[in-house]
């Protein structure tokens, strides 16, 4: 077939997560754009997607998961760490806690003093509001009537809330809402549910959507290039179960595959560092050399307590009555633990080297984890994750060969800044006061990691090297920047520089990390992005 022969689309939106599908769905909103969204996974059909506690087990499913793996990690000990990442329609939101969070004030405005013109707090602000639907109503700070359901916990297990009494007790404040200029504190999270089920951006914006005529929904798509005629954007190419197939854009390609994939994609497309792509044998359509670099993630170090009491979110079978309540409370009116993220408290403090924003945060468990929950650990117990919020190091991402169907190679580069190893120690330290407070004295703990006889900062910071993993943050590897800065891959606009028709929508263009949880972040740049993109058209 001939390239007008083929399926066409004004706009190909590649990547059904947080991004794709909140772009999407925008772009569909009028009847005069037809819309095509390709995902590589499935459709959100896993039970234990929707209901918030299945999270618990969900990194076990391998066909909802790209799975990747990090290389070995110098800074930590050479081990290579576990990337969970979503593969199926709401990409990572359908697999995350579900905290709703922005970061500050000050990270956007940051961003714009790099180089992202209209990227400032006052600028994405309006976006925030207009893609939320506040349980508690409307304010300066909160919209509602939008498609992104943000509510209160419906269940707080008793060990949450002795994290945000010792949390009060070692001299955090409580708060009831992180995202206002005053995040210092602890507190529940807010969390993207709906009715006591997940809101992920998949239910959030393609409920509706997907039955318009305009938009046409493509899963089990795998993307492996995008076609070009000159230096224009014109399709892509993607790989499904009936072979090699090409659909063709008539106005712009939109990549919204992630800090990973979109990278990986642009590179298998001869966008990128022109010596990489050389190395691996493929042809370079416009050496850009920001492409894969500036890799920023959070790491994340858990201070683990064992209970001698039964508490928390055990594996044991003396939990076995409490679970069957909570299976009970949540088929008839979706309340009771079965409704909980797991990750129901947490907060944000100060390290010693912090300026005018906190640098820590913190996210509490009521239950042993191992292994991103890949491993079940019998007993009861708890335990505090605390992460850098702003790292120094930077990564890459690059590909291992000029096979599209291979993993790419993701080096975060973890610890390479003398700043994140004090941040992360004072960090450790503080988690570890805040759970030797009087609140959790009632359930006769002792630690298990980093362990009692674990004291000096050497001693410490080794434990961080071993033990910490990724708490599902990456961006930042095609960034935002002005015409003048040769490592920047998109413009204000989110244009990729040196071609024409194709632009990039998600996490991979922050310049820098927020201080926060990513989801709500990247679905703003989403509903920015698709004003811009209708205004051009």
């Amino acid at each position: 077939m001939t390239a007008h022969q083929q399926p066409q689309f004004d706009y190909l939106v590649i990547g059904a997560g947080s991004a794709g599908s909140a772009l999407a769905a925008r772009l569909s909103e009028s009847a005069i754009h037809s819309v095509c969204l390709i995902e590589a996974g499935s459709r959100d059909s896993n039970p234990l997607i929707h209901i918030p506690m299945g999270l618990a087990l969900l990194s076990r499913f391998r066909s909802i998961n790209w799975g990747y793996q990090t290389e070995p990690q110098k800074h930590l000990h050479h081990r290579q760490l576990y990337w969970p990442r979503g593969k199926t329609l709401g990409g990572s939101s359908s697999i995350n806690a579900m905290c709703y969070i922005r970061g500050a004030r000050q990270d956007y405005d940051h961003w714009e003093t790099l180089g992202a013109t209209g990227w400032d707090w006052d600028s994405v602000l309006p976006y925030f509001k207009k893609a939320e639907d506040q349980q508690q109503g409307a304010d300066d700070w909160h919209g509602v009537g939008g498609p992104l359901s943000v509510s209160q916990l419906r269940y707080l297990n008793p060990l949450s809330e002795a994290f945000v009494e010792a949390g009060q007790q070692s001299g955090l404040k409580k708060l009831a809402d992180f995202n206002l200029d005053d995040r210092e504190g602890v507190g529940a999270y807010q969390v993207t549910q709906k009715e006591g089920q997940r809101c992920s951006a998949a239910r959030a914006y393609l409920s509706e959507a997907r039955g318009r005529a305009n938009l046409t929904l493509r899963t089990a798509g795998h993307v492996t290039r995008v076609l070009f005629d000159g230096q224009r954007a014109v399709g892509v190419e993607l790989l499904t179960k009936q072979g090699k197939q090409s659909l063709y854009a008539k106005k712009e390609v939109l990549l919204c595959a992630g800090a990973i994939n979109t990278p990986q994609l642009l590179m298998l497309s001869g966008i990128g560092p022109a010596g990489h792509l050389q190395e691996v044998g493929l042809p370079v359509l416009a050496d850009l050399p920001g492409v894969g670099q500036n890799l920023q993630d959070h790491l994340d170090a858990i201070v683990q307590c064992q209970s001698r009491k039964a508490a928390g979110y055990g594996v044991a079978f003396g939990a076995i009555p409490d679970y069957l309540k909570g299976a009970w409370q949540y088929l008839r009116n979706r309340s009771g633990m079965v409704s909980s993220n797991i990750a129901e408290t947490g907060g944000f403090a100060r390290s010693s080297l912090a300026d005018d924003l906190p640098d820590l945060q913190f996210h509490f468990i009521p239950a042993i984890l191992q292994d991103h929950g890949r491993t079940l650990v019998h007993g009861y117990g708890y335990g505090l994750h605390v992460c850098c919020l702003y790292p120094k190091s930077r990564g890459q991402i690059r590909l291992a060969s000029a096979d599209p169907t291979a993993a790419p190679l993701i080096d975060p580069n973890y610890l390479d800044n003398a700043y994140d190893r004090q941040v992360m120690l004072d960090g450790v330290k503080l988690a570890r006061e805040i759970l030797a407070a009087p609140a959790f004295s009632a359930y006769q703990s002792r630690e298990l990691l980093p362990g009692n006889e674990i004291r000096s900062d050497e001693d410490l910071l080794d434990f961080i090297r071993a033990k910490s993993e990724t708490i599902y943050h990456p961006v930042g590897t095609c960034r935002m920047g002005t015409p003048q800065d040769s490592m920047a891959v998109v413009d204000a606009s989110l244009r990729v520089r040196g071609v024409e028709g194709l632009r990039v929508v998600d996490a991979s263009v922050m310049p820098t990390l927020i201080g926060g949880n990513t989801n709500a972040p990247v679905i703003m740049i989403a509903e920015k992005a698709a004003d811009m993109i209708l205004a051009d058209s």
